[in-house]
Protein backbone atom coordinates (compact mmCIF):
# COMPACT_ATOMS: atom_id res chain seq x y z
CA UNK A 1 0.00 0.00 0.00
CA UNK A 2 1.09 3.53 -0.77
CA UNK A 3 -0.24 6.30 1.49
CA UNK A 4 -0.47 9.94 0.44
CA UNK A 5 -1.71 12.61 2.83
CA UNK A 6 -3.44 15.71 1.45
CA UNK A 7 -3.33 19.01 3.31
CA UNK A 8 -3.86 22.64 2.44
CA UNK A 9 -2.20 25.94 3.15
CA UNK A 10 -5.47 26.84 4.89
CA UNK A 11 -9.15 25.97 4.77
CA UNK A 12 -11.24 26.34 1.60
CA UNK A 13 -8.32 25.96 -0.83
CA UNK A 14 -9.71 22.90 -2.61
CA UNK A 15 -8.37 19.87 -0.70
CA UNK A 16 -11.47 17.75 -1.26
CA UNK A 17 -11.60 18.34 -5.00
CA UNK A 18 -7.86 17.75 -5.34
CA UNK A 19 -8.20 14.51 -3.35
CA UNK A 20 -10.98 13.45 -5.72
CA UNK A 21 -8.81 14.36 -8.72
CA UNK A 22 -5.86 12.29 -7.46
CA UNK A 23 -8.23 9.38 -6.81
CA UNK A 24 -9.74 9.69 -10.28
CA UNK A 25 -6.30 9.80 -11.93
CA UNK A 26 -5.16 6.70 -10.03
CA UNK A 27 -8.35 4.83 -10.89
CA UNK A 28 -7.92 5.79 -14.55
CA UNK A 29 -4.44 4.24 -14.39
CA UNK A 30 -5.98 0.97 -13.24
CA UNK A 31 -5.01 1.21 -9.57
CA UNK A 32 -7.27 0.56 -6.59
CA UNK A 33 -7.88 3.53 -4.29
CA UNK A 34 -9.21 4.08 -0.78
CA UNK A 35 -9.87 7.52 0.71
CA UNK A 36 -9.84 8.34 4.41
CA UNK A 37 -11.10 11.48 6.13
CA UNK A 38 -10.13 11.00 9.79
CA UNK A 39 -12.21 13.85 11.21
CA UNK A 40 -15.18 15.50 9.50
CA UNK A 41 -16.52 18.71 11.02
CA UNK A 42 -19.47 20.99 10.31
CA UNK A 43 -21.67 18.09 9.24
CA UNK A 44 -24.47 16.46 11.23
CA UNK A 45 -24.80 12.68 11.52
CA UNK A 46 -26.25 11.21 8.34
CA UNK A 47 -25.50 14.26 6.20
CA UNK A 48 -23.21 13.95 3.17
CA UNK A 49 -19.65 15.09 3.91
CA UNK A 50 -16.39 15.42 2.02
CA UNK A 51 -16.15 11.69 1.36
CA UNK A 52 -19.55 11.72 -0.34
CA UNK A 53 -18.30 14.46 -2.65
CA UNK A 54 -15.10 12.54 -3.39
CA UNK A 55 -17.15 9.43 -4.22
CA UNK A 56 -19.46 11.46 -6.48
CA UNK A 57 -16.64 13.08 -8.41
CA UNK A 58 -14.08 10.29 -8.66
CA UNK A 59 -16.04 7.06 -8.56
CA UNK A 60 -13.96 5.70 -5.68
CA UNK A 61 -16.05 3.26 -3.65
CA UNK A 62 -13.92 2.60 -0.58
CA UNK A 63 -13.93 5.42 1.94
CA UNK A 64 -13.52 5.68 5.70
CA UNK A 65 -14.35 8.36 8.26
CA UNK A 66 -13.35 7.90 11.89
CA UNK A 67 -15.10 10.78 13.66
CA UNK A 68 -17.70 13.45 12.92
CA UNK A 69 -18.48 16.62 14.83
CA UNK A 70 -21.30 19.13 14.14
CA UNK A 71 -19.49 22.45 14.60
CA UNK A 72 -17.43 23.81 11.65
CA UNK A 73 -14.24 24.09 13.71
CA UNK A 74 -10.92 22.33 14.09
CA UNK A 75 -11.72 18.70 14.98
CA UNK A 76 -10.24 18.83 18.49
CA UNK A 77 -12.20 21.99 19.34
CA UNK A 78 -15.36 20.61 17.74
CA UNK A 79 -15.00 17.38 19.74
CA UNK A 80 -14.70 19.26 23.04
CA UNK A 81 -17.69 21.46 22.26
CA UNK A 82 -19.81 18.44 21.39
CA UNK A 83 -18.65 16.43 24.40
CA UNK A 84 -17.42 13.70 22.10
CA UNK A 85 -14.13 11.77 22.20
CA UNK A 86 -11.21 13.29 20.33
CA UNK A 87 -9.46 11.23 17.71
CA UNK A 88 -6.17 9.72 18.78
CA UNK A 89 -3.09 9.19 16.67
CA UNK A 90 -3.05 5.47 17.47
CA UNK A 91 -6.64 4.80 16.35
CA UNK A 92 -6.16 6.87 13.20
CA UNK A 93 -3.03 4.95 12.21
CA UNK A 94 -4.88 1.69 12.86
CA UNK A 95 -7.82 2.82 10.74
CA UNK A 96 -5.57 3.74 7.83
CA UNK A 97 -3.75 0.40 8.15
CA UNK A 98 -7.10 -1.35 7.70
CA UNK A 99 -7.20 0.04 4.15
CA UNK A 100 -3.89 -1.58 3.22
CA UNK A 101 -5.35 -3.79 0.50
CA UNK A 102 -5.75 -0.73 -1.76
CA UNK A 103 -2.88 0.26 -4.04
CA UNK A 104 -3.23 3.86 -2.87
CA UNK A 105 -4.76 5.26 0.30
CA UNK A 106 -5.43 9.00 0.27
CA UNK A 107 -5.85 10.73 3.64
CA UNK A 108 -7.47 14.16 3.58
CA UNK A 109 -6.76 16.39 6.55
CA UNK A 110 -8.79 19.27 7.96
CA UNK A 111 -7.74 22.84 7.18
CA UNK A 112 -3.98 23.33 7.25
CA UNK A 113 -1.05 21.14 8.21
CA UNK A 114 -1.02 22.02 11.93
CA UNK A 115 -4.77 21.91 12.56
CA UNK A 116 -5.34 19.45 15.39
CA UNK A 117 -7.35 16.43 14.31
CA UNK A 118 -7.46 15.23 17.93
CA UNK A 119 -4.36 14.74 20.04
CA UNK A 120 -2.27 15.12 16.86
CA UNK A 121 -1.87 17.06 13.63
CA UNK A 122 -1.59 15.84 10.05
CA UNK A 123 2.14 16.50 10.36
CA UNK A 124 2.31 14.09 13.30
CA UNK A 125 0.36 11.53 11.26
CA UNK A 126 2.72 11.88 8.30
CA UNK A 127 5.71 11.30 10.57
CA UNK A 128 4.11 8.25 12.18
CA UNK A 129 3.18 6.74 8.81
CA UNK A 130 6.43 7.84 7.14
CA UNK A 131 4.20 9.10 4.31
CA UNK A 132 4.53 12.07 1.96
CA UNK A 133 2.17 15.04 1.95
CA UNK A 134 0.58 16.66 -1.09
CA UNK A 135 0.02 20.36 -0.47
CA UNK A 136 -2.97 22.21 -1.91
CA UNK A 137 -2.45 25.95 -2.31
CA UNK A 138 -4.51 28.94 -3.40
CA UNK A 139 -3.80 30.67 -6.69
CA UNK A 140 -3.77 34.33 -5.68
CA UNK A 141 -2.33 36.85 -3.25
CA UNK A 142 -1.03 35.39 0.02
CA UNK A 143 -0.32 31.99 -1.45
CA UNK A 144 3.46 32.40 -1.59
CA UNK A 145 3.71 33.08 2.14
CA UNK A 146 1.28 30.37 3.21
CA UNK A 147 2.80 27.78 0.92
CA UNK A 148 6.39 28.50 1.92
CA UNK A 149 5.49 28.39 5.63
CA UNK A 150 3.86 24.98 5.17
CA UNK A 151 6.66 23.49 3.08
CA UNK A 152 9.20 24.75 5.62
CA UNK A 153 7.27 23.01 8.41
CA UNK A 154 7.25 19.78 6.41
CA UNK A 155 10.98 20.03 5.70
CA UNK A 156 11.82 20.79 9.34
CA UNK A 157 9.88 17.72 10.42
CA UNK A 158 11.60 15.48 7.89
CA UNK A 159 8.40 14.86 5.93
CA UNK A 160 8.59 14.77 2.13
CA UNK A 161 6.29 17.13 0.23
CA UNK A 162 4.99 15.22 -2.78
CA UNK A 163 4.27 18.46 -4.62
CA UNK A 164 2.10 21.54 -4.63
CA UNK A 165 -1.26 21.63 -6.41
CA UNK A 166 -3.23 24.82 -7.03
CA UNK A 167 -6.67 23.87 -5.80
CA UNK A 168 -8.69 26.30 -7.91
CA UNK A 169 -7.07 27.78 -11.00
CA UNK A 170 -9.19 30.71 -12.24
CA UNK A 171 -10.59 30.82 -15.75
CA UNK A 172 -9.17 34.34 -16.03
CA UNK A 173 -6.08 34.44 -13.79
CA UNK A 174 -5.01 37.83 -12.51
CA UNK A 175 -1.43 39.06 -12.29
CA UNK A 176 -0.85 37.53 -8.84
CA UNK A 177 -2.06 34.09 -9.91
CA UNK A 178 -0.01 34.19 -13.10
CA UNK A 179 3.14 35.13 -11.21
CA UNK A 180 2.47 32.64 -8.42
CA UNK A 181 2.42 29.77 -10.87
CA UNK A 182 6.06 30.58 -11.61
CA UNK A 183 7.07 31.69 -8.12
CA UNK A 184 5.60 28.88 -5.99
CA UNK A 185 8.26 26.31 -6.95
CA UNK A 186 10.95 28.99 -6.80
CA UNK A 187 10.25 30.04 -3.21
CA UNK A 188 9.40 26.58 -1.84
CA UNK A 189 11.85 24.36 -3.70
CA UNK A 190 8.89 22.02 -4.32
CA UNK A 191 7.50 21.19 -7.75
CA UNK A 192 4.14 22.58 -8.79
CA UNK A 193 2.63 19.28 -9.92
CA UNK A 194 -0.88 20.30 -10.87
CA UNK A 195 -3.72 22.79 -10.98
CA UNK A 196 -7.44 22.09 -10.81
CA UNK A 197 -9.74 24.35 -12.83
CA UNK A 198 -12.00 26.67 -10.91
CA UNK A 199 -15.47 25.18 -10.52
CA UNK A 200 -14.41 21.58 -11.23
CA UNK A 201 -16.08 20.47 -8.01
CA UNK A 202 -19.49 21.18 -9.58
CA UNK A 203 -18.86 18.93 -12.59
CA UNK A 204 -20.49 15.54 -13.07
CA UNK A 205 -18.41 12.40 -12.65
CA UNK A 206 -18.01 11.66 -16.35
CA UNK A 207 -16.56 15.08 -17.11
CA UNK A 208 -14.46 15.16 -13.93
CA UNK A 209 -12.86 11.74 -14.34
CA UNK A 210 -12.13 12.32 -18.01
CA UNK A 211 -10.29 15.57 -17.27
CA UNK A 212 -8.61 14.84 -13.90
CA UNK A 213 -5.51 12.97 -15.15
CA UNK A 214 -4.62 15.97 -17.30
CA UNK A 215 -4.53 18.35 -14.34
CA UNK A 216 -1.24 16.88 -13.12
CA UNK A 217 2.14 17.11 -14.81
CA UNK A 218 3.00 14.09 -16.91
CA UNK A 219 5.80 12.69 -14.76
CA UNK A 220 4.07 13.11 -11.37
CA UNK A 221 2.72 10.06 -9.55
CA UNK A 222 0.84 9.85 -6.24
CA UNK A 223 2.70 6.66 -5.43
CA UNK A 224 5.63 7.19 -3.07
Amino acid sequence: MSVLLVTGTSTEVGKTVVTAAVAAAALAAGRSVAVCKPGQTGIAPGEPGDLTEIERLSGVTRTSEFARYPDPLAPDTAARRAGLPELTLAETVAGIAALDDADLTLVEGAGGLLVRLGDFTLLDLAQKLDAPVLLVAAAGLGSLNHTELTTRALHSAGVRCAGVVIGSWPAEPDLAATCNRVDLPRVTGVDLVGAVPEGAGSWDRERFTAAAPGWFIADWSPFA
